[in-house]
């Protein structure tokens, strides 16, 4: 609103300079001035509300999410310092969202959560980033920065709202974005595996075993750390590998797997409670 108003004051100032190196003198002079001083009404605010109902209508009624968040944008423009256009700038994140905008999504409701942060809907607004992230977690082949985002942002839910609705919902997608960086691991490790470079496929299982073991990925970890070991003449750590996954899972494939890989190599599962694979499960009380 500002601005129109800036630059029809600018075109008055220049339509009353172009005046001045006219000639004063004639008959026409006056109904010239009178014309270029004259008030611009061609813009004219719309109430708050009716704009903010507009959206809504939008939104729910004729499915258009995009239009809608122009609507909700026009509060804000209009009428920034209202209490409608607090309300509207969340309506506008979530009109984001809804079409797919993810980072006009995440732009807004930031906005939401730095002008906002006490507000009963800020957790919301917090929901909506994380959510946004979440949203675009490319699959495991690809780079996982995003997943990395979503799972910083889905903490923050989790950590500023731990009683809210949606943390419940964040903690969710929480297992599923650390079962996609699991997923990235066991993707690299088993690549290694196949190249015959078992020392950096045990780094890649290891990382799953240790940050990751909660994830559906952690039994085939725990065996492929069984065969890398066994392949390399560490059979001590093998047989701990194939026990630490017995004892967590009995009733798993992956163990039977283990288990008769081992035995192939005329040993049995073993546990040495001072390997790290002892020591990551009994931090976490499994094992």
């Amino acid at each position: 609103m500002r601005e129109s108003r800036r630059a029809s004051a600018g075109l008055r100032l220049a339509g009353a300079l172009v005046l001045l190196a006219l000639p004063l003198g004639g008959c026409g002079t006056g109904a010239l001035w009178d014309k270029f001083m004259a008030k611009d009404d061609t813009f004219v605010d719309e109430p708050a509300d009716k704009l903010y109902n507009e959206g809504l209508y939008l939104m729910n009624e004729r499915k258009d999410a995009k239009a809608a968040s122009k609507k909700f944008e026009e509060v804000d423009r209009q009428h920034p310092y209202s209490d409608w256009a607090r309300k509207s700038l969340l309506m506008s994140a979530y009109s984001f969202y809804q079409s797919g905008d993810y980072d006009s999504c995440i732009g807004a409701a930031s906005r939401y959560v730095t002008l906002h942060p006490g507000s009963p809907d800020a957790a919301y607004a917090q929901y909506l980033i994380a959510a946004s992230h979440y949203d675009q977690i490319p699959d495991v082949t690809r780079d996982q920065g995003r997943t990395e985002k979503a799972i910083a942002a889905l903490e923050e839910v989790v950590r500023k709202y731990p009683t809210s609705e949606y943390a419940i919902s964040a903690k969710a997608k929480l297992e599923g974005a650390r079962d996609q960086l699991a997923g990235r691991e066991m993707t690299v490790g088993r690549y290694y595996m196949g190249k015959r470079d078992y020392t950096a496929a045990i780094n890649r299982f290891k990382t799953v075993v240790t940050q990751y073991q909660t994830t559906r990925h952690v039994e085939e970890a725990l065996f492929r750390l069984t065969e890398a070991y066994l392949a390399i003449g560490i059979v001590g750590e093998a047989q701990t590998a194939a026990a630490v996954l017995g004892h967590n899972f009995p009733d798993s494939r992956w163990y039977k797997d283990a288990y008769n890989l081992v035995k192939s190599g005329g040993v049995e599962p073993s546990e040495n409670q001072g390997s790290w694979m002892s020591k990551a499960f009994k931090k976490i009380g499994l094992g």
